[in-house]
């Protein structure tokens, strides 16, 4: 049907009607796409323009403008044209400038800042001439934008061990269940021990409150110390099982009570070998340690970390685990209570545990030691 308000001519194929009915009846598709496809719909049974314009509730140029689109280009003219959007207001260099500024120390340009915040950064590149005006919301876009995040900081050492390589590698190999280029055989175990000490049995002053709707779980600031005790623990690493003891300190005595726990204990009694790898602790530090436990047991083969890498111990994880799940919010009546929820725990773990997705491969070592080359390089030069 062609009409002085309607001069647009709608065919539909089979294919275009079909598609036009499913998007007219969805829910969930915006609404002015199901409008489109009704003005489209309503063109093509003959309906000029301004009476589609009344049923639909539309002015009649947007009725006008969807049908011409359609009979020009097909279902493709029913979709949003590009927009170029608002020109930027900031010069690239700018954006550059803030960044650069963003990704250096404030104290080596003599701000007297630990770090930057986004409203010292606008402040900043302000008084720098970058730009006449700055906002913090704008600084804030440009940042996420490179997921540069300069308030926040990370701990880290610099590795000191001279060996460290070959100490961190020995470590990701047995991880690998590979040692000294041959793999591991079935009756060969891998054991990760450290010790968590000075756990404080704290006993709140008044219980807590639970949570409720609207609030969160409330806890007492005020406590009376119950004493103190260390966790001693060792994971295998591959079969996901934790073995541990309580003990009111730690030391070679505490630490040589849980090597004979678990070598005590199948599988470990009857292994070929069992490897402990543990850091440069006191309890089990230097050559002297290597030699007593073989002594004691000649099957136990213990491997240092290189020095400041207890990263690389798995049973820190699980120590992670137990500081969140066990320790915080502490509220223990005496020493007894937090022993019996820590032993408890680790037979709650052992139920349900699967080896964890260790990913730290020794490419990722060696990267991680060519970076720090570099780092050391840039700062002598």
């Amino acid at each position: 049907m062609t009409t002085a308000t309607s001069p647009v001519l709608i065919t539909l194929t089979d294919r275009d009607r079909a598609g036009l009915e499913a998007l007219a009846r969805a829910r969930k598709a915006p609404l002015r796409s199901i409008q489109r496809a009704w003005i489209v719909l309503a063109a093509a049974d003959g309906q000029h323009n301004a009476q589609i314009a009344r049923d639909l509730g539309l002015h009649v140029d947007t009725v006008r403008t969807w049908r011409g689109r359609f009979a020009a280009q097909g279902l493709t003219g029913l979709t949003d044209r590009a927009r170029s959007g608002r020109p930027p207001v900031f010069a690239a260099t700018v954006r550059a400038e803030v960044k650069a500024l963003a990704c250096s120390l404030p104290t080596e340009s003599g701000v007297p800042l630990s770090r930057w915040s986004s409203t010292d950064l606008a402040a900043e590149a302000v008084a720098r001439g970058f730009t006449a005006t700055l906002s913090a919301s704008t600084v804030r876009r440009w940042l996420n934008a490179d997921a540069i995040k300069p308030w926040q900081h990370r701990s880290w050492i610099f590795p000191r061990d001279p060996d460290f390589a070959d100490k961190a590698a020995r470590v990701l190999d047995l991880y690998d269940r590979h040692w000294q280029g041959r793999r591991l055989r079935p009756d060969e175990y891998v054991i990760s021990a450290d010790e968590k000490s000075q756990l404080q049995a704290l006993h709140r002053r008044h219980e807590d409150l639970p949570p409720a709707p609207g609030r969160t779980r409330r806890v007492e600031f005020e406590y009376r110390r119950g004493g103190t005790l260390a966790y001693l623990a060792a994971l295998d690493v591959h079969h996901a099982t934790v073995m541990g003891r309580c003990a009111p300190s730690t030391g070679i005595v505490p630490f040589s009570d849980l090597v004979e726990q678990v070598m005590t204990q199948e599988p470990y009694a009857s292994a070929r070998r069992v490897f402990w790898i543990v850091d440069n602790g006191s309890s089990h530090n230097g050559q002297a340690s290597v030699q007593r436990m073989h002594q004691a047991r000649p099957k136990a083969v213990l491997v240092h970390l290189p020095i400041h890498a207890s990263w690389l111990n798995q049973i820190e994880i699980f120590f992670s685990i137990v500081q969140r799940k066990v320790i915080k919010p502490a509220n223990f009546t005496d020493l007894t209570a937090l022993e019996q929820r820590l032993l408890a725990f680790e037979k709650r773990y052992n139920a349900t545990a699967e080896p964890f997705d260790w990913r730290y491969t020794q490419a990722d070592l060696n990267a991680h030691l060519d970076r720090l080359a570099t780092h050391e390089q840039l700062n002598a030069a």
